[in-house]
């Protein structure tokens, strides 16, 4: 048997010398059911995660002409390998197809997401005593979840998270620096030259972010960016 995975598309060639009847072959629902696990294994290599198979939709023996028979499993573009979904088992005898099969999939796939320890508010500040670490289904979560703590520490929450739900990524925000209407002083510098003057934030902002700031000696808005909770830097 040869197997090649090619751009989320697992390939497997074998020959069958099986026969049933004249020119014809039976491929067991076993091999079947074998060709498609193997996709799903291969799918989830090297994501850090368990996935078990919970239900593969298939059953019955497969009646095909004479020759070399080639699977085709074909997942939906945007599915990550875990969950249900519908792929296709695209069957192929001498490179001509003879069965294109939806079938019905569902895989668990357990890993260790940041969890809530109790509720958190919006505008909190997540610490090291504000989650844990747990095992949980990604099948079984909504959108994308922090997998370590060091993606949640340090940041504020932007909606309520519930006591032992999983925190979501895009439920947290980096901490401001810089608040809209503080005082700032701004940075204007190259290799030939450093100037400074006073300005104030018309917005807020975490490091790295830009922002609008009014220099108060011109009165003139420019955009720069926040480098510390009293400086922001204009870059030209």
């Amino acid at each position: 048997m040869r197997r090649v995975l090619l751009a989320g598309m697992l390939i497997l060639t074998l020959c069958l010398s099986q026969s049933w009847g004249a020119g014809q072959v039976v491929v067991k629902e076993a091999e079947i059911r074998r060709v498609i696990g193997d996709y799903l294994v291969q799918k989830n290599e090297n994501l850090g995660v368990a996935t078990s198979v919970r239900k593969i939709g298939y059953s019955g023996d497969m009646t095909l002409p004479a020759g070399t028979v080639s699977y085709e499993v074909v997942a939906p573009d945007r599915w990550e390998g875990w969950g249900s979904t519908n792929l296709a088992l695209i069957v192929r005898v001498d490179d001509r197809v003879e069965r294109n099969i939806p079938v019905r999939v569902e895989v668990e796939a357990l890993a260790d997401v940041v969890v809530a320890v109790h509720p958190l508010e919006r505008g909190d500040v997540i610490g090291n005593g504000d989650i844990v670490l747990q095992k949980r289904d990604l099948a079984r979560t909504q959108g994308k979840v922090c997998r370590l703590a060091t993606d949640a520490v340090g940041k504020m929450v932007r909606t309520t998270i519930r006591a032992n739900n999983p925190v979501r990524a895009d439920y947290l925000e980096r901490v401001p620096l810089v608040k809209s209407g503080q005082l700032v002083t701004i940075i204007v510098e190259n290799d030939a030259l450093r100037i400074t003057a006073a300005g104030k934030a018309r917005g807020a902002g975490a490091e790295g972010d830009t922002v609008m700031v009014q220099n108060l000696a011109s009165q003139k808005e420019v955009a720069a960016r926040v480098v510390d909770a009293s400086t922001v830097r204009v870059d030209f």
